[in-house]
């Protein structure tokens, strides 16, 4: 689920993924990657990087550049990112049967992955 809170000001986008199955460590390693740099090296960075958790933080990334060249008018190559940040979500809780009748728990970790960018000619 992706929220679109752009409230804040007129050279500023933020764009929230809500409930993504992944470990928080797993994500932050490449969000603090990417965080200070441009839009066009971010997507560079993000396209070669080997890790699974890339793919949704580029299609977030994607998402709010479109964002705001389409609402707000603002050009992609000024943009960068300003803010990353990723918060721990809910455990999703399974139970797997085993064998004599007995079941384990399986915990799926989720997080929120939030992502500011800002037009730096402004």
């Amino acid at each position: 689920m992706i929220k679109n809170t752009s409230k804040r000001s007129r050279t500023e986008v933020k764009v929230l993924a809500q409930h993504i199955y992944m470990s928080v460590f797993k994500a932050r390693r490449v969000i603090d990657q990417i965080r200070g740099r441009s839009y066009e090296e971010t997507l560079m960075i993000l396209e070669l990087m080997p890790y699974r958790a890339s793919y949704p933080i580029l299609k977030l990334v994607y998402s709010a550049a479109a964002n705001a060249s389409h609402n707000m008018g603002l050009n992609e190559a000024d943009l960068f990112i300003s803010k990353a940040e990723v918060n721990g979500g809910v455990i999703v809780k399974k139970l797997k049967p085993r064998a004599r009748g007995r079941s384990y728990a399986i915990k799926k970790t989720t997080c929120h992955i939030t992502i500011v960018l800002k037009d730096k000619s402004k």
